[in-house]
Protein backbone atom coordinates (compact mmCIF):
# COMPACT_ATOMS: atom_id res chain seq x y z
CA UNK A 1 0.00 0.00 0.00
CA UNK A 2 7.06 -1.35 3.78
CA UNK A 3 5.41 -4.09 5.18
CA UNK A 4 8.02 -2.70 4.86
CA UNK A 5 6.33 0.20 2.91
CA UNK A 6 3.31 -0.55 1.24
CA UNK A 7 -0.02 -0.39 0.63
CA UNK A 8 -0.99 1.33 -3.01
CA UNK A 9 -2.19 1.01 -1.50
CA UNK A 10 -2.38 1.55 0.17
CA UNK A 11 -0.26 1.15 -3.00
CA UNK A 12 -1.61 4.70 -3.88
CA UNK A 13 -5.14 5.10 -2.66
CA UNK A 14 -6.53 6.67 -5.78
CA UNK A 15 -10.02 6.94 -7.06
CA UNK A 16 -13.62 6.12 -6.75
CA UNK A 17 -15.23 7.13 -3.52
CA UNK A 18 -18.59 6.14 -4.95
CA UNK A 19 -18.28 2.45 -4.03
CA UNK A 20 -18.94 1.56 -0.43
CA UNK A 21 -16.42 -0.76 1.14
CA UNK A 22 -19.23 -2.76 2.67
CA UNK A 23 -20.63 -3.42 -0.77
CA UNK A 24 -17.17 -4.39 -1.91
CA UNK A 25 -16.80 -6.96 0.82
CA UNK A 26 -20.30 -8.30 0.26
CA UNK A 27 -19.01 -9.99 -2.87
CA UNK A 28 -16.75 -12.16 -0.74
CA UNK A 29 -19.10 -15.10 -0.39
CA UNK A 30 -20.07 -15.17 -4.06
CA UNK A 31 -16.47 -14.90 -5.15
CA UNK A 32 -15.34 -17.64 -2.82
CA UNK A 33 -17.89 -19.97 -4.33
CA UNK A 34 -16.79 -19.59 -7.91
CA UNK A 35 -13.20 -20.77 -8.00
CA UNK A 36 -10.81 -23.30 -6.62
CA UNK A 37 -7.68 -22.01 -4.95
CA UNK A 38 -4.09 -22.13 -5.87
CA UNK A 39 -1.47 -22.31 -8.51
CA UNK A 40 -2.50 -25.72 -9.81
CA UNK A 41 -4.86 -24.23 -12.36
CA UNK A 42 -6.96 -26.53 -14.50
CA UNK A 43 -6.02 -24.37 -17.48
CA UNK A 44 -2.82 -25.24 -19.31
CA UNK A 45 -0.97 -22.75 -21.43
CA UNK A 46 -1.23 -24.82 -24.58
CA UNK A 47 2.49 -24.62 -25.33
CA UNK A 48 5.64 -26.53 -24.45
CA UNK A 49 7.50 -25.45 -21.32
CA UNK A 50 11.16 -24.50 -21.69
CA UNK A 51 13.63 -21.95 -20.33
CA UNK A 52 12.38 -19.47 -22.91
CA UNK A 53 8.75 -20.40 -22.30
CA UNK A 54 8.70 -21.35 -18.60
CA UNK A 55 4.90 -21.36 -18.21
CA UNK A 56 4.07 -23.14 -21.44
CA UNK A 57 2.18 -20.30 -23.11
CA UNK A 58 0.87 -21.12 -26.57
CA UNK A 59 2.79 -19.34 -29.32
CA UNK A 60 -0.47 -17.95 -30.74
CA UNK A 61 -2.15 -17.17 -27.41
CA UNK A 62 -4.59 -14.32 -26.90
CA UNK A 63 -3.71 -12.53 -23.68
CA UNK A 64 -6.34 -10.51 -21.78
CA UNK A 65 -4.80 -7.84 -19.53
CA UNK A 66 -6.74 -5.21 -17.54
CA UNK A 67 -4.82 -2.34 -15.93
CA UNK A 68 -5.78 0.28 -13.36
CA UNK A 69 -5.57 3.63 -15.16
CA UNK A 70 -4.22 5.78 -12.32
CA UNK A 71 -1.07 7.77 -11.73
CA UNK A 72 1.07 5.49 -13.88
CA UNK A 73 -1.37 5.12 -16.76
CA UNK A 74 -1.21 1.85 -18.65
CA UNK A 75 1.16 2.46 -21.57
CA UNK A 76 4.00 0.85 -19.61
CA UNK A 77 2.12 -2.45 -19.79
CA UNK A 78 1.59 -1.94 -23.52
CA UNK A 79 5.36 -1.46 -23.77
CA UNK A 80 5.92 -4.71 -21.87
CA UNK A 81 3.48 -6.43 -24.21
CA UNK A 82 5.70 -5.26 -27.05
CA UNK A 83 8.70 -6.80 -25.28
CA UNK A 84 6.79 -10.06 -24.93
CA UNK A 85 5.79 -9.81 -28.57
CA UNK A 86 9.44 -10.10 -29.56
CA UNK A 87 9.47 -13.52 -27.90
CA UNK A 88 5.97 -14.54 -29.01
CA UNK A 89 5.42 -12.94 -32.40
CA UNK A 90 2.15 -14.77 -33.07
CA UNK A 91 0.51 -13.95 -29.74
CA UNK A 92 -2.14 -11.23 -29.38
CA UNK A 93 -1.69 -9.10 -26.27
CA UNK A 94 -4.86 -7.15 -25.49
CA UNK A 95 -4.28 -4.43 -22.86
CA UNK A 96 -7.26 -2.44 -21.61
CA UNK A 97 -7.58 0.08 -18.78
CA UNK A 98 -10.15 1.18 -16.22
CA UNK A 99 -10.36 3.33 -13.10
CA UNK A 100 -12.93 0.96 -11.59
CA UNK A 101 -11.27 -2.40 -11.12
CA UNK A 102 -13.75 -3.91 -8.66
CA UNK A 103 -16.84 -2.54 -10.38
CA UNK A 104 -15.84 -3.96 -13.75
CA UNK A 105 -14.03 -7.16 -12.76
CA UNK A 106 -15.92 -8.57 -9.79
CA UNK A 107 -18.73 -9.73 -12.12
CA UNK A 108 -16.12 -11.50 -14.24
CA UNK A 109 -14.76 -13.30 -11.18
CA UNK A 110 -18.27 -14.35 -10.21
CA UNK A 111 -18.93 -15.50 -13.78
CA UNK A 112 -15.69 -17.46 -13.96
CA UNK A 113 -14.22 -15.34 -16.78
CA UNK A 114 -11.60 -13.06 -15.18
CA UNK A 115 -8.75 -11.61 -17.28
CA UNK A 116 -5.39 -13.35 -17.49
CA UNK A 117 -3.61 -10.51 -15.70
CA UNK A 118 -5.03 -7.71 -13.53
CA UNK A 119 -3.50 -4.62 -11.98
CA UNK A 120 -5.57 -4.71 -8.78
CA UNK A 121 -4.97 -1.15 -7.66
CA UNK A 122 -6.80 2.09 -6.90
CA UNK A 123 -9.48 2.89 -4.33
CA UNK A 124 -11.85 0.61 -6.24
CA UNK A 125 -9.59 -2.41 -5.99
CA UNK A 126 -10.92 -5.84 -5.10
CA UNK A 127 -10.14 -6.60 -1.47
CA UNK A 128 -7.71 -9.50 -1.28
CA UNK A 129 -9.79 -11.00 1.53
CA UNK A 130 -12.39 -11.94 -1.09
CA UNK A 131 -10.17 -13.30 -3.88
CA UNK A 132 -6.82 -14.45 -2.47
CA UNK A 133 -7.76 -18.13 -2.70
CA UNK A 134 -8.78 -17.71 -6.35
CA UNK A 135 -5.37 -16.48 -7.50
CA UNK A 136 -2.38 -18.29 -8.96
CA UNK A 137 0.66 -18.55 -6.75
CA UNK A 138 3.45 -16.64 -8.42
CA UNK A 139 6.62 -18.11 -6.95
CA UNK A 140 7.34 -19.71 -10.32
CA UNK A 141 7.51 -16.27 -11.95
CA UNK A 142 10.37 -15.24 -9.68
CA UNK A 143 12.07 -18.61 -10.23
CA UNK A 144 11.82 -18.32 -14.02
CA UNK A 145 14.63 -17.22 -16.30
CA UNK A 146 14.36 -13.57 -17.31
CA UNK A 147 14.46 -12.33 -20.88
CA UNK A 148 18.08 -11.46 -20.13
CA UNK A 149 18.84 -15.10 -19.28
CA UNK A 150 19.17 -14.86 -15.48
CA UNK A 151 16.90 -15.95 -12.65
CA UNK A 152 14.30 -13.22 -12.15
CA UNK A 153 14.56 -13.38 -8.33
CA UNK A 154 18.23 -12.42 -8.58
CA UNK A 155 17.37 -9.17 -10.40
CA UNK A 156 14.94 -7.85 -7.76
CA UNK A 157 15.09 -5.82 -4.55
CA UNK A 158 14.79 -7.87 -1.33
CA UNK A 159 11.49 -8.57 0.43
CA UNK A 160 9.34 -7.72 -2.58
CA UNK A 161 7.21 -10.82 -2.03
CA UNK A 162 5.97 -9.54 1.32
CA UNK A 163 3.22 -7.15 0.17
CA UNK A 164 1.67 -9.79 -2.07
CA UNK A 165 1.76 -12.70 0.37
CA UNK A 166 -1.47 -13.58 2.16
CA UNK A 167 -1.81 -16.61 4.46
CA UNK A 168 1.63 -17.78 3.29
CA UNK A 169 0.59 -17.71 -0.39
CA UNK A 170 2.46 -15.39 -2.76
CA UNK A 171 -0.37 -14.28 -5.07
CA UNK A 172 0.40 -10.68 -6.07
CA UNK A 173 3.49 -9.19 -7.66
CA UNK A 174 3.79 -5.59 -6.57
CA UNK A 175 5.65 -3.99 -9.42
CA UNK A 176 6.53 -0.46 -8.34
CA UNK A 177 8.81 0.57 -5.49
CA UNK A 178 6.63 3.24 -3.94
CA UNK A 179 7.98 5.84 -1.54
CA UNK A 180 5.42 7.67 0.60
CA UNK A 181 6.23 11.13 1.88
CA UNK A 182 5.40 14.82 1.88
CA UNK A 183 6.10 16.65 -1.37
CA UNK A 184 7.02 20.27 -2.02
CA UNK A 185 8.62 22.61 -4.54
CA UNK A 186 12.30 23.01 -3.69
CA UNK A 187 12.50 26.11 -5.88
CA UNK A 188 9.52 27.78 -4.14
CA UNK A 189 10.97 27.00 -0.72
CA UNK A 190 14.39 28.35 -1.70
CA UNK A 191 12.81 31.50 -3.09
CA UNK A 192 11.04 32.17 0.22
CA UNK A 193 13.72 30.91 2.59
CA UNK A 194 11.47 28.15 3.95
CA UNK A 195 12.79 24.94 5.49
CA UNK A 196 10.83 21.71 4.93
CA UNK A 197 9.24 20.72 8.27
CA UNK A 198 10.19 17.59 10.18
CA UNK A 199 7.62 17.82 12.97
CA UNK A 200 3.92 18.65 13.11
CA UNK A 201 4.67 21.83 15.08
CA UNK A 202 7.12 22.95 12.40
CA UNK A 203 4.45 22.28 9.80
CA UNK A 204 2.02 24.49 11.75
CA UNK A 205 4.63 27.26 11.80
CA UNK A 206 5.10 26.86 8.05
CA UNK A 207 1.34 27.09 7.62
CA UNK A 208 1.36 30.49 9.28
CA UNK A 209 4.14 31.63 6.93
CA UNK A 210 2.13 30.36 3.98
CA UNK A 211 -0.90 32.40 5.04
CA UNK A 212 1.30 35.50 5.24
CA UNK A 213 2.08 34.90 1.56
CA UNK A 214 -1.63 34.34 0.82
CA UNK A 215 -1.01 30.65 0.31
CA UNK A 216 -2.26 27.50 2.02
CA UNK A 217 -0.30 24.69 3.63
CA UNK A 218 -2.29 21.79 2.12
CA UNK A 219 -4.75 20.82 -0.59
CA UNK A 220 -6.93 17.75 -1.16
CA UNK A 221 -9.36 16.35 -3.70
CA UNK A 222 -12.44 14.23 -3.05
CA UNK A 223 -11.06 10.89 -4.31
CA UNK A 224 -7.76 11.37 -2.47
CA UNK A 225 -8.92 12.57 0.96
CA UNK A 226 -7.53 9.35 2.45
CA UNK A 227 -4.02 10.45 1.52
CA UNK A 228 -4.27 12.29 4.84
CA UNK A 229 -5.20 9.03 6.55
CA UNK A 230 -1.98 7.59 5.13
CA UNK A 231 -0.04 10.60 6.43
CA UNK A 232 -1.51 10.16 9.90
CA UNK A 233 -0.86 6.42 10.08
CA UNK A 234 2.68 6.67 8.69
CA UNK A 235 3.51 9.48 11.09
CA UNK A 236 2.02 7.50 13.99
CA UNK A 237 3.99 4.38 13.01
CA UNK A 238 7.19 6.41 13.26
CA UNK A 239 6.25 8.20 16.47
CA UNK A 240 4.81 5.22 18.34
CA UNK A 241 6.55 2.28 16.65
CA UNK A 242 5.14 -1.22 16.26
CA UNK A 243 2.73 -0.80 19.17
CA UNK A 244 0.69 1.72 17.17
CA UNK A 245 1.07 0.20 13.71
CA UNK A 246 0.24 -3.36 14.78
CA UNK A 247 -2.86 -2.23 16.66
CA UNK A 248 -4.18 -0.74 13.42
CA UNK A 249 -3.13 -3.68 11.25
CA UNK A 250 -4.80 -6.15 13.59
CA UNK A 251 -8.02 -4.11 13.83
CA UNK A 252 -7.78 -3.79 17.59
CA UNK A 253 -10.64 -2.17 19.46
CA UNK A 254 -9.78 1.41 20.30
CA UNK A 255 -6.72 1.49 18.02
CA UNK A 256 -7.64 4.92 16.70
CA UNK A 257 -7.82 6.28 20.26
CA UNK A 258 -4.12 5.66 20.91
CA UNK A 259 -2.56 8.85 22.36
CA UNK A 260 -0.03 9.09 19.51
CA UNK A 261 -2.73 8.93 16.83
CA UNK A 262 -4.90 11.36 18.76
CA UNK A 263 -1.98 13.77 19.11
CA UNK A 264 -1.39 13.76 15.37
CA UNK A 265 -5.08 14.13 14.59
CA UNK A 266 -5.27 17.11 16.92
CA UNK A 267 -2.44 18.81 14.97
CA UNK A 268 -4.16 18.06 11.67
CA UNK A 269 -7.47 19.26 13.09
CA UNK A 270 -5.80 22.49 14.18
CA UNK A 271 -4.61 23.01 10.62
CA UNK A 272 -8.18 22.52 9.40
CA UNK A 273 -9.56 24.99 11.93
CA UNK A 274 -6.92 27.57 11.02
CA UNK A 275 -7.89 27.37 7.32
CA UNK A 276 -4.58 25.90 6.20
CA UNK A 277 -6.32 23.74 3.57
CA UNK A 278 -7.48 25.13 0.25
CA UNK A 279 -11.27 25.12 0.72
CA UNK A 280 -13.66 23.04 -1.36
CA UNK A 281 -11.58 19.88 -1.64
CA UNK A 282 -14.53 17.59 -1.05
CA UNK A 283 -16.07 18.88 -4.27
CA UNK A 284 -12.87 18.96 -6.34
CA UNK A 285 -11.60 16.13 -8.54
CA UNK A 286 -8.28 14.99 -7.10
CA UNK A 287 -5.97 15.84 -10.02
CA UNK A 288 -7.59 19.27 -10.33
CA UNK A 289 -6.89 19.78 -6.64
CA UNK A 290 -3.30 18.58 -7.03
CA UNK A 291 -2.77 21.08 -9.85
CA UNK A 292 -3.49 23.89 -7.38
CA UNK A 293 -0.31 22.70 -5.68
CA UNK A 294 1.91 21.61 -8.57
CA UNK A 295 0.97 24.27 -11.11
CA UNK A 296 -0.69 27.20 -9.32
CA UNK A 297 1.41 26.85 -6.16
CA UNK A 298 -1.54 27.84 -3.98
CA UNK A 299 -0.49 25.21 -1.43
CA UNK A 300 2.97 24.36 -0.13
CA UNK A 301 2.74 20.66 0.74
CA UNK A 302 1.05 17.49 -0.46
CA UNK A 303 1.17 13.99 1.11
CA UNK A 304 1.34 11.25 -1.49
CA UNK A 305 3.51 8.59 -3.08
CA UNK A 306 6.27 8.59 -5.66
CA UNK A 307 3.78 8.37 -8.54
CA UNK A 308 2.90 12.04 -8.09
CA UNK A 309 5.45 13.51 -10.52
CA UNK A 310 4.30 11.38 -13.41
CA UNK A 311 0.65 11.86 -12.52
CA UNK A 312 0.99 15.65 -12.64
CA UNK A 313 3.68 16.05 -15.30
CA UNK A 314 1.34 17.88 -17.68
CA UNK A 315 0.22 20.38 -15.02
CA UNK A 316 3.35 21.17 -13.06
CA UNK A 317 4.92 24.62 -13.09
CA UNK A 318 8.18 24.83 -15.00
CA UNK A 319 11.11 24.75 -12.61
CA UNK A 320 8.95 23.38 -9.76
CA UNK A 321 11.64 20.93 -8.56
CA UNK A 322 9.20 18.45 -7.05
CA UNK A 323 10.91 16.95 -4.00
CA UNK A 324 9.91 14.44 -1.34
CA UNK A 325 10.72 14.33 2.37
CA UNK A 326 9.81 11.79 5.10
CA UNK A 327 6.50 12.24 6.84
CA UNK A 328 6.49 14.28 10.06
CA UNK A 329 7.04 13.06 13.60
CA UNK A 330 5.18 14.40 16.62
CA UNK A 331 8.02 14.85 19.09
CA UNK A 332 11.78 15.14 19.35
CA UNK A 333 12.07 11.50 20.46
CA UNK A 334 10.00 9.26 18.17
CA UNK A 335 10.24 5.48 18.41
CA UNK A 336 11.70 5.40 14.91
CA UNK A 337 14.03 8.05 13.41
CA UNK A 338 12.54 10.89 11.40
CA UNK A 339 14.29 9.45 8.32
CA UNK A 340 12.13 6.32 8.54
CA UNK A 341 9.84 5.96 5.55
CA UNK A 342 7.02 3.81 4.35
CA UNK A 343 8.53 2.27 1.27
CA UNK A 344 7.94 -0.96 -0.55
CA UNK A 345 6.57 -2.65 -3.55
CA UNK A 346 3.12 -1.53 -4.68
CA UNK A 347 0.82 -1.77 -7.71
CA UNK A 348 -0.45 -5.33 -7.32
CA UNK A 349 -0.59 -7.60 -10.36
CA UNK A 350 -2.57 -10.82 -10.02
CA UNK A 351 -3.29 -13.87 -12.18
CA UNK A 352 -6.70 -15.46 -11.54
CA UNK A 353 -6.69 -19.26 -11.51
CA UNK A 354 -9.95 -19.32 -13.46
CA UNK A 355 -8.61 -17.05 -16.20
CA UNK A 356 -8.71 -18.50 -19.70
CA UNK A 357 -4.92 -18.43 -19.92
CA UNK A 358 -3.04 -18.06 -16.60
CA UNK A 359 0.21 -19.07 -18.33
CA UNK A 360 -0.12 -15.99 -20.54
CA UNK A 361 -0.72 -13.79 -17.50
CA UNK A 362 2.50 -15.06 -15.98
CA UNK A 363 4.37 -14.53 -19.22
CA UNK A 364 3.24 -10.90 -19.23
CA UNK A 365 4.67 -10.54 -15.73
CA UNK A 366 7.93 -12.05 -16.97
CA UNK A 367 8.03 -9.42 -19.70
CA UNK A 368 7.29 -6.62 -17.22
CA UNK A 369 10.19 -7.83 -15.08
CA UNK A 370 12.64 -7.66 -17.97
CA UNK A 371 15.30 -4.99 -17.67
CA UNK A 372 14.04 -3.35 -20.86
CA UNK A 373 10.48 -2.96 -19.57
CA UNK A 374 11.53 -1.96 -16.04
CA UNK A 375 13.95 0.69 -17.34
CA UNK A 376 11.23 2.06 -19.60
CA UNK A 377 8.91 2.35 -16.62
CA UNK A 378 11.48 4.20 -14.49
CA UNK A 379 12.34 6.57 -17.33
CA UNK A 380 8.78 7.35 -18.41
CA UNK A 381 6.99 7.18 -15.04
CA UNK A 382 9.80 8.64 -12.94
CA UNK A 383 9.50 5.91 -10.33
CA UNK A 384 11.56 2.77 -9.71
CA UNK A 385 10.25 -0.76 -10.13
CA UNK A 386 11.23 -3.79 -8.05
CA UNK A 387 13.88 -4.56 -10.69
CA UNK A 388 17.29 -3.35 -9.54
CA UNK A 389 19.81 -1.29 -11.51
CA UNK A 390 17.36 0.44 -13.83
CA UNK A 391 17.66 4.05 -12.54
CA UNK A 392 20.82 6.09 -13.30
CA UNK A 393 22.41 8.42 -10.76
CA UNK A 394 20.85 11.49 -12.34
CA UNK A 395 17.36 10.02 -11.99
CA UNK A 396 16.75 10.66 -15.71
CA UNK A 397 16.79 14.36 -14.80
CA UNK A 398 13.95 14.03 -12.28
CA UNK A 399 14.20 15.89 -8.96
CA UNK A 400 11.44 13.72 -7.55
CA UNK A 401 13.13 10.48 -8.54
CA UNK A 402 16.46 11.68 -7.12
CA UNK A 403 14.76 12.63 -3.85
CA UNK A 404 13.22 9.16 -3.61
CA UNK A 405 16.67 7.63 -3.95
CA UNK A 406 17.96 10.00 -1.27
CA UNK A 407 15.09 9.08 1.07
CA UNK A 408 15.77 5.36 0.59
CA UNK A 409 19.48 5.87 1.26
CA UNK A 410 18.83 7.95 4.39
CA UNK A 411 16.29 5.46 5.74
CA UNK A 412 18.54 2.44 5.33
CA UNK A 413 16.78 -0.42 7.10
CA UNK A 414 14.28 1.94 8.75
CA UNK A 415 11.38 1.23 6.42
CA UNK A 416 7.94 -0.20 7.07
CA UNK A 417 4.73 -1.04 5.31
CA UNK A 418 1.25 -2.41 5.87
CA UNK A 419 -1.36 -4.14 3.74
CA UNK A 420 -4.60 -4.08 5.68
CA UNK A 421 -6.29 -1.37 3.59
CA UNK A 422 -5.71 -3.27 0.38
CA UNK A 423 -6.73 -6.51 2.05
CA UNK A 424 -9.98 -5.36 3.64
CA UNK A 425 -10.98 -2.84 0.96
CA UNK A 426 -12.18 -0.05 3.28
CA UNK A 427 -10.96 2.97 1.35
CA UNK A 428 -14.29 3.91 -0.23
CA UNK A 429 -16.05 4.03 3.14
CA UNK A 430 -13.25 6.06 4.67
CA UNK A 431 -13.24 8.62 1.88
CA UNK A 432 -16.59 9.88 3.15
CA UNK A 433 -15.22 10.33 6.66
CA UNK A 434 -11.96 12.00 5.69
CA UNK A 435 -13.64 14.41 3.26
CA UNK A 436 -15.93 15.50 6.10
CA UNK A 437 -13.00 15.95 8.48
CA UNK A 438 -10.86 17.97 6.07
CA UNK A 439 -13.89 20.13 5.26
CA UNK A 440 -14.29 20.97 8.95
CA UNK A 441 -17.66 19.21 9.21
CA UNK A 442 -16.31 16.48 11.50
CA UNK A 443 -14.02 16.99 14.49
CA UNK A 444 -11.31 14.68 15.78
CA UNK A 445 -13.72 12.88 18.09
CA UNK A 446 -16.19 12.31 15.27
CA UNK A 447 -13.51 11.11 12.86
CA UNK A 448 -12.10 8.73 15.45
CA UNK A 449 -15.51 7.21 16.12
CA UNK A 450 -16.26 6.84 12.41
CA UNK A 451 -13.00 5.20 11.33
CA UNK A 452 -12.93 2.95 14.39
CA UNK A 453 -16.46 1.91 13.50
CA UNK A 454 -15.31 0.86 10.03
CA UNK A 455 -12.53 -1.21 11.61
CA UNK A 456 -14.85 -2.75 14.18
CA UNK A 457 -17.39 -3.78 11.55
CA UNK A 458 -14.74 -5.85 9.79
CA UNK A 459 -13.26 -7.17 13.04
CA UNK A 460 -16.69 -8.38 14.16
CA UNK A 461 -17.57 -10.03 10.85
CA UNK A 462 -16.69 -13.71 11.25
CA UNK A 463 -17.14 -14.30 7.51
CA UNK A 464 -14.02 -12.23 6.73
CA UNK A 465 -10.70 -13.99 7.23
CA UNK A 466 -8.44 -11.72 9.25
CA UNK A 467 -4.79 -10.93 8.80
CA UNK A 468 -2.66 -11.50 11.90
CA UNK A 469 0.41 -9.31 11.77
CA UNK A 470 3.22 -9.71 14.28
Amino acid sequence: MSQQLHGRLDRRTLLRGSLAGAALLSFSGALAACGAPGSDSDNTGGGTKSDSNPFGMAEDATVDVVIFDGGYGFDYVEFAAGVAGKEFADADFKVSATTEIATELQPRFVGGTPPDLIDNSGADLIGFSSIADQLEELDDVFEAESYEGVKIADTLYPNVKDPGTFSDRFVAINYVMTIYGVWYSASLFAENGWTPPKTWDEALELGAKAKAKKKYLWVWGTEAATYYRTLVIDSAAKEGGDEVRLALENLEKGAWSHPVIQGILEKLGEMVSKDMFIPGGAGTQFTAAQAKWSNDQQALLYPTGGWIENEMKDVTKEGFEMTGIPEFVLSDSPALPYETIRAAAGESFIVPSKAKNPAAGKEMLRAMLSKEAATNFAKTKLAPTIVKDTVPADGFGSAALKSQSAMLDAAGENTFNYQFYDYYGTNADELVVWNSFLSGDLDVKGLTKAVQGIFDKIADDSSIEKLKIT
